[in-house]
């Protein structure tokens, strides 16, 4: 290890959705003047719109900060000392003996603590996003760091994606730094919820720090437990073939119209300097580099990057398929030794679990919705998709996801960066189809794709393990939930004296759709969830379509339990007339399953009132107005299509 990289910690903030991790991040900011006074706002990091109108974090955002501890400039004994913290007139005492204990580092890892001969430390921050849709973001987050903050909200306690997320970390041997966060807040359990955090990492609950992101309380000594006790970076992780050698994890990456693809990139060994040329070594792809950086929070050139940096690097590329998530930057000129250049841990595939295929309203479109995807899938590696034709909607491209925000986000950004008009198809899991015929088995991803019944020997359907965590109260509420769903509970643990984790398991098609909104309902608010797949499971299904006007809709097609078609069905149409505006003339909606009629409801038409400039006279000539106006709709309903919005398709399954 290198002087320079003994004063580098890198680490992320990782927490369940809306437990403060992008507040606790602005503090961390202006703690160490990273942001100037009067440029910063709330949720700094978060620099898409749609982040800032929703609250949330969907993109991961690297920042590095420098910082000088108070405590070298209080004590010169380094953190040998005790400091007291005024907090409400009462004098609190905080021993450094009491800080967390990290975990145990992997082999030629660096040693954490505070080196008295240095005058101040890069930190390098990550913010992760925190809802479970983007967890995948969070995994490659934590590749490329050696530590992490794990936050978690006073007033609510641990949630389900804070053991998924501490999952995650541990896989990845990282030291783990435990906070409870809002403690300011009249209603928070700081006591409860630090001691289920320890209770969970097997830790005294004095270990656990406790902090107010809002006003800023206890941050300072988070930040600087997190130069103590995250270890600094090492080369251990670099490939075969000597240290001096390059080796850059690409963990993200990002379209400059004028640089091409920008790829965020962590520095396991040797320099990244501008204007060397690299290689990947998944795709293949060379370059030479236009530019090399560090985030700041914006993008600002350097010279070089060191070992156990993170910044980014510009490599002049237009096609995006040329960079992923997860591959091996090396110098070209390595890239020929012998031994040759091993690539380091990349990420394991996400398992995506809703498809959709999205259809362009104008078909001159198709050709930008394809590049638009291709973009969007630098920054969102999780982004699947591949061309799709239908005979009544034309090219369009099957896309997967990681859940219906996910979609949602995705199908946003199309229309709001790239100024695209949809019709996206009813989001639907992956079946597996067993033909009469023999042979393989077929996965099929649309409903609408799904052979004819005569022709299926069986159908097999994704499930799902839940972990829930609910109070005790909640119990009785999500098993009735689980049962509606046909899912069942495996076990209950205790968290605490009034928390369970709940392990369940349902058919994955029941989970995606609104099983989050139900479980907080049932619940009061307090219950989480997240979900892993579980395998394919036999089930009794068939496709059931929509008819409208006479005409079959397939993007409004879906698999449903043929016990359960009838319900559905008539569910389904009188959602959709409510939903559907209203012609000229009547608008039948019917429900189909097999060649047979379920349910129907017609949406009456609009009437214009054509004699209502008429007055007194003979009556005969409003009757030839009614008259022509019969025929007006007649000839309409013969010929009439009905637009249906894009945005119904999404809020049609909603229950």
């Amino acid at each position: 290890m290198n002087s320079a990289s003994k004063r580098i910690r890198n680490f992320v903030i990782i927490a369940h959705v809306d437990h403060g991790k992008s507040t606790l991040a602005d503090r961390f900011l202006e703690l160490t003047g990273t942001v100037e006074p009067r440029k910063m706002h709330e949720q700094y990091l978060d620099r898409l719109e749609l982040e800032r109108e929703r609250g949330i974090t969907i993109k991961m955002q690297p920042v590095r900060m420098v910082y000088r501890p108070a405590a070298l400039e209080n004590r010169p004994g380094g953190l040998g000392g005790i400091d007291e913290v005024d907090r409400d007139r009462s004098t609190v005492s905080i021993s450094p003996s009491e800080a967390p204990p990290t975990a145990r580092l992997p082999a030629g890892q660096g040693r954490a603590g505070i080196d008295q001969a240095e005058r101040s430390y890069i930190l390098n921050l990550i913010d992760t996003p925190g809802h479970a849709d983007f967890a995948y973001e969070v995994s490659r987050a934590l590749a490329a760091v050696e530590g992490a903050i794990l936050l978690v909200d006073a007033t609510q306690g641990i949630q389900a994606q804070t053991l998924s997320n501490l999952e995650l970390a541990r896989s990845q041997g990282l030291a783990i730094i435990p906070a409870v966060n809002k403690i300011d807040l009249a209603r928070s359990e700081s006591e409860q919820a630090a001691l289920e955090l320890a209770r969970l990492l097997g830790i005294e609950p004095k270990a656990v720090f406790l902090v107010s992101a809002k006003t800023g309380e206890g941050v300072r000594e988070l930040l600087t437990a997190a130069i103590e006790r995250i270890p600094p970076p090492a080369n251990a992780r670099g490939p075969a073939g000597g240290d001096q050698m390059f080796a850059g994890l690409i963990f993200d990456s990002n379209f400059d119209p004028y640089q091409g693809v920008v790829a965020h990139v962590r520095v396991f060994s040797g320099v990244l300097r501008s204007g060397d040329a690299f290689r990947c070594l998944a795709t293949g792809a060379e370059f030479s580099a236009l530019e090399a950086g560090i985030f700041s929070p914006d993008r600002t050139p350097r010279k070089e990057l060191g070992a156990g940096e993170i910044g980014y690097v510009a490599t002049g590329l237009k096609e995006a398929e040329k960079i992923r998530a997860g591959d091996t930057l090396v110098r070209v000129a390595d890239a020929g030794r012998d031994p040759p250049p091993d690539p380091l841990p990349g990420y394991r595939e996400p398992a995506l679990v809703v498809f959709a295929s999205m259809f362009p309203e104008n078909q001159d479109d198709y050709r930008a919705l394809r590049e638009a995807l291709s973009r969007l899938k630098l920054e969102d590696s999780a982004l699947v998709s591949e061309p799709e034709d239908s005979p009544a909607l034309g090219r369009g491209v099957r896309t997967g996801f990681l859940g219906l925000l996910h979609l949602e986000i995705v199908s946003e950004r199309l229309r709001r960066e790239y100024g695209l008009r949809l019709i996206i198809t009813s989001p639907s899991v992956p079946f597996r189809v067993h033909p009469k015929r023999g042979g393989a088995p077929q996965t099929v991803f649309s409903a609408s794709r799904l052979p004819d019944a005569s022709e299926i020997a069986a159908i097999e359907e994704p499930w799902a393990e839940l972990e829930i965590v609910t109070p005790g109260a909640g119990l009785g509420a999500a098993s009735t939930l689980l049962a509606e769903r046909g899912g069942r509970i495996l076990e209950a643990r205790t968290l605490s004296a009034d928390r369970l984790l709940v392990i369940a398991e349902a058919p994955l098609r029941e989970v995606i759709v609104d099983f989050a909104d139900r479980l907080k309902s049932a619940t009061r608010g307090f219950a989480s969830f997240s979900a892993k797949p579980a395998g394919f499971r036999p089930a009794a299904l068939v496709r059931l379509d929509l008819r409208v006007a006479g005409t079959p809709v397939p993007a409004l097609a879906e698999v449903v339990p043929q016990a359960e078609a009838y319900h559905i069905g008539r569910s389904r149409v009188e959602r959709l007339k409510s939903l559907l505006p209203q012609e000229l003339f009547p608008v039948a909606i019917q429900a189909e399953v097999g060649g047979r009629i379920i349910a129907r409801e017609t949406i009456p038409a609009l009437r214009k009132d054509v004699t209502g400039y008429l007055y007194g006279g003979d009556r005969t000539r409003k009757m030839k107005l009614w008259a022509k106006q019969k025929r007006g709709k007649a000839r309409l309903r013969a010929a009439g299509r009905v637009t249906i919005p894009a945005a119904i398709f999404v809020e049609l399954l909603k229950r």
